[in-house]
């Protein structure tokens, strides 16, 4: 019943703003969100992901297209497999929600099939709160002083110190839990290292298959299995997909701040959360604040 009501609450509060825009249908494909977009008056797709800090540009639609930028400063991109120095682009024409603008600082990486044109990240959800709508497929951005996500919260977020990128408390079985990246550019489920997977009993109890998994650096051999349940705030989820480095495999999925001369640290992530968790439900965040309310959306 309580959650019935922070959701009653929170859409009245939305519906009695100014600060709202209609509901704003989305394509998933693979998982990820991908809204219309345009490049250089091209139509294409834009994916929005909350666990890249940065925004992106797919080389293969500047393949495709045969189109030149203004080059920038290479920048070093570390994803969750690999670390690669990418060149970036300033001053890119890009459209999407209506509005027309130009990007700088956009890093030039591999996003799938060309029709990807350019991805969204941190500099995006932090401008606006976001409601992402995955059973209906739709969205809406609401300006910050709006709605006080705040007061509605129902699941642990934080804005993980030293990135602003938001981190979500999972709960386990037998009172464990993981600190996770909520990632809406992760077109799986959890992802996590293997030593993680090993400590909570999950190799030695769980049948695994030989899977495959591209980051945005390279692709790699994973493995994959289905844990019985995890605790994603007030909701408990079953027959959760969970992928790991295969052995042998590096990553980059952990991560702990630590001020620099201090004893001062952050939490400590272990992995990312993504789309097979996130598709039941009517997420909305507040990326800069570091809140968030889920529910189970009206069909």
């Amino acid at each position: 019943m309580k959650i019935l009501l922070s959701l009653t609450f929170l859409l009245l509060t939305l519906e009695s703003t100014a600060g709202v825009t209609q509901w704003i249908d989305f394509n998933l494909d693979g998982g990820h969100v991908k809204i219309p977009a345009t490049i250089a008056g091209i139509d294409t797709y834009a994916i929005l992901d909350t666990g890249a800090q940065l925004n992106a540009i797919n080389k293969a639609f500047i393949a495709k297209h045969n189109l030149t930028f203004d080059k920038g400063s290479k920048i070093r991109v570390k994803g969750v497999f690999g670390t690669d120095n990418k060149t970036t682009f300033n001053n890119v024409p890009v459209g999407f929600f209506g509005i027309e603008t130009e990007l700088d600082k956009m890093t030039e990486v591999s996003l799938g099939y060309h029709t990807n044109g350019f991805l969204l990240g941190g500099g995006f959800f932090d401008q606006f709160v976001t409601q992402l709508d995955y059973p209906n497929k739709r969205m809406r951005i609401i300006s910050p002083d709006s709605i006080d996500v705040a007061k509605f919260k129902n699941i642990e977020i934080k804005s993980q110190k030293g990135t602003g990128m938001p981190i979500v408390k999972i709960g386990l079985p037998n009172d464990k839990h993981l600190w996770l990246l909520f990632d809406t550019g992760n077109s799986g489920g959890m992802v996590i290292e293997r030593k993680v997977a090993n400590k909570m009993g999950w190799l030695d109890e769980l049948d695994s298959q030989a899977t495959v998994s591209m980051g945005v650096n390279s692709v790699v051999e994973t493995e994959s299995f289905r844990i019985p349940s995890l605790k994603f705030g007030p909701f408990e989820l079953e027959n959760v997909l969970v992928t790991i480095p295969a052995e042998g495999n590096n990553s980059n999925l952990e991560s702990q701040y630590q001020k620099a001369g201090s004893r001062i640290k952050g939490k400590k992530v272990q992995g990312i959360i993504g789309y097979d968790v996130l598709k039941h439900f009517l997420i909305t965040i507040d990326y800069k604040g570091g809140y968030a309310h889920i529910a189970l959306p009206e069909a």
